[in-house]
């Protein structure tokens, strides 16, 4: 007989499956921004019921990646480029004090497998850069979201962990929609155009380099930043 707590793991379970699956659709394009659905339609799609789609609607309603009408449903939330900007001095701001903190914990000898641990994100790192260099988007933001949720795990801080996920997710929903329109619309491929100093940044917390480490993320940020105007503005 299932304990009672037995049908609440299986719905939370199913709810954050439709969700993650719901972003890996806005995130490929495939849900653009303002496009509206409705909890109905999400079940039938994926032949589930509606309480799990609800709050996995809800859920990324929160995150602020959905909005809700009361009337028509759900509609994919569409970010400014002021949005973006904010969401880069965001993450600037939370890498910078992460970055500190861990050298600190570093020198203080309170994380002594971290230089290996680094060597583990590094792995991630290479494919992102790989898929970078390559220009192929959907990859590369798979890797790119495993490789800094894997570094800021190391902080120890799984609040920090999640906001800066959370964050670094709304970025990539605001930056992919200019992507894919203009490489899909004929402006060309992406190689050559995507970050890809992923290595380089954990290199320079293996040197214990903070202030190396924030002049990467800086530079990764301006980039990303002129990138995306320049394709907003296309």
């Amino acid at each position: 007989m299932p304990g009672p707590d037995g049908p609440a793991v299986i719905r939370s379970t199913l709810r954050q499956q439709i969700a993650d699956a719901l972003r890996d659709e806005v995130l490929a394009g495939r849900l653009e921004p303002g496009q509206e659905f409705t909890v109905k339609e999400i079940a039938e799609q994926y032949g589930v019921s509606a309480t799990p789609v609800r709050e996995a609607l809800v859920n990324l309603t929160a995150q602020g990646l959905l909005d809700a009408d009361q009337h028509r449903g759900f509609r994919v939330h569409e970010h400014t480029l002021a949005d973006y900007r904010g969401m880069l001095a965001a993450r600037s701001l939370v890498a910078d004090g992460m970055f500190r903190e861990l050298m600190a914990e570093v020198a203080r000898g309170e994380l002594r497998d971290a230089p290996d641990a680094l060597l583990s994100v590094r792995r991630r790192g290479e494919e992102a850069a790989r898929a970078a260099c390559a220009g192929d988007l959907n990859v590369l933001i798979g890797y790119d979201l495993r490789f800094w949720r894997e570094l800021s795990a190391l902080f120890g801080n799984p609040h920090l962990s999640d906001f800066l996920h959370r964050l670094r997710v709304k970025s990539w929903v605001c930056a992919v929609t200019h992507l894919r329109r203009w490489s899909e619309g004929g402006g060309g491929d992406l190689r050559g155009t995507l970050w890809s100093r992923h290595t380089e940044l954990v290199d320079a917390l293996v040197r214990r380099d903070p202030a190396g480490a924030h002049a990467i993320v800086a530079e990764y940020n301006a980039h990303s930043l002129s990138l995306i105007e320049r394709l907003a503005t296309a």
